[in-house]
């Protein structure tokens, strides 16, 4: 379905002097806001196609209705959220989840809701109908080498699909590892790992970036064979510029310093990009935000400044994504909220005052240097970012909106009550 303009018009019609109250406060509290207004418009956030449906646990899904089918409608329901917000201009596809038919058609639909496509995701963690070879014990790690070249081919096929899309960039996740202490020669993993990436690597055209996401654990608890940030690094360093590591926020071991991970990353040059989402115990792939607001607000601040020291472009130089998992909300009210989450924290480390900032680094005082984070944290920039969506016409109230119109009722009168998102 496809919001009309005046409907978002009206809507923020009726929150508009409440709204116009709150931003001249925050405006003459911040001084600077027509820069941060601006780096809101540009900022974009990427949807997965998987996240466009309800996840689910080793125990069980719950699905919620309305749930889209085809490659079709997941475009069309990203549509949906950046018609509501305007920072969700792009749609991540999974392979062979997503395999589009005719690319023409699919270009088409996606150019008609303001979409890019972002990158491209290869899936070597399942196995799939009439596939030669099992991936039980890995895929590019794997001994065999028949498994191998099938995961190697497999990548070049999506590297493919997403050259006819307009994508620019390959995300390999792997569930490689092992679950019992002598099942696999670490060395022999990885040097097999690190062929196939150079296989896949080549294949890349040269505009194209190659990230290797990393995780510390599941589905194997033993060994992963990228299983942090180092190892991630060590790939990529080897394979060349092209390649870099992603960082989903969820992929790391309790109490580990992902901003202080981003930092060098960054000043290595090897940051490719993020998944964002949030988590209590491991890889929960909860709503942006919604446990750690002052985590994520440290990783901004790393990134802001990080990219700011080589003259990065905040919007284009870096991948942003959402990577969650809905068990029990709407995926799309839950969406919303995560980009919300992502947009403020973005916000509020544009707050942070650099100068005084590095005065009291260089002073080795760290209460200033506290007071000085933790101000910027504390500032309630909702106001700057609802103003961003306003100025592009989106809405002041995504989720309010998404509820008054009904969408999800609407979802499930187009496509049935027991749909279920294809991949899932």
């Amino acid at each position: 379905m496809l919001i009309e303009s005046y409907k978002i018009a009206s809507h923020n019609e009726d929150l508009l002097k409440k709204h116009q109250n709150k931003f001249a406060f925050t405006a003459s509290e911040i001084g600077h806001t027509e820069s941060i207004i601006q780096k809101l418009i540009d900022f974009q956030i990427a949807i997965p196609s998987w996240a466009l449906g309800t996840g689910g646990t080793r125990f069980g899904r719950f699905a919620g209705g309305g749930e889209p089918r085809s490659i079709e409608e997941k475009i069309e329901d990203v549509g949906l959220l950046h018609a509501l917000n305007n920072a969700s201009g792009a749609i991540s596809l999974h392979i062979p989840w997503d395999i589009p038919q005719d690319y023409k058609a699919i270009k088409s639909l996606a150019a008609q809701h303001n979409l890019r496509f972002d990158a491209m995701n290869s899936n070597t963690f399942q196995d799939q109908a009439g596939q030669t070879d099992s991936y039980k014990f890995g895929s590019l790690q794997n001994v065999n080498k028949a498994v191998r070249k099938q995961a190697i081919a497999h990548n070049i096929e999506v590297i493919q699909h997403g050259i006819e899309l307009g994508s620019e960039s390959l995300t390999i996740w792997l569930a490689d590892g092992s679950s019992f202490p002598g099942q696999l020669n670490f060395r022999k993993a990885y040097q097999n790992t690190l062929e196939s990436l150079e296989e896949i690597y080549d294949a890349l055209p040269s505009n194209w970036k190659l990230f290797l996401e990393y995780k510390c654990a599941e589905p194997n608890f033993y060994s992963t064979t990228v299983a942090d940030w180092g190892q991630s690094y060590s790939y990529v360093k080897k394979l060349g510029d092209k390649a870099q590591t992603l960082v989903d926020l969820g992929h790391h071991l309790p109490n580990a310093n992902i901003e202080q991970i981003v930092a060098l990353l960054l000043m290595e040059e090897k940051l490719g990009g993020f998944h964002f989402n949030d988590s209590k115990y491991g890889d929960d792939d909860l709503t942006a935000g919604a446990l750690k607001p002052y985590q994520l607000f440290l990783i901004f601040n790393e990134l802001v400044d990080g990219m700011d020291a080589r003259g990065m472009n905040h919007a284009k130089d870096l991948g942003w994504m959402i990577d969650a998992s809905h068990n029990i909300k709407d995926p799309l009210e839950d969406l919303l909220q995560s980009v919300e989450a992502i947009m403020i924290a973005y916000a509020q480390a544009l707050l942070v005052d650099r100068k005084a900032l590095e005065i009291a680094q260089q002073e080795n005082d760290v209460v200033k240097a506290q007071e000085i984070l933790q101000d910027a944290f504390r500032t309630d920039v909702r106001a700057l970012v609802a103003e961003a969506r306003l100025r592009s016409g989106a809405a002041l109230n995504p989720v309010e909106l998404y509820r008054s119109l009904a969408i999800r009722q609407n979802l499930i009168g187009e496509r049935g009550l027991k749909t279920m998102a294809t991949g899932l």
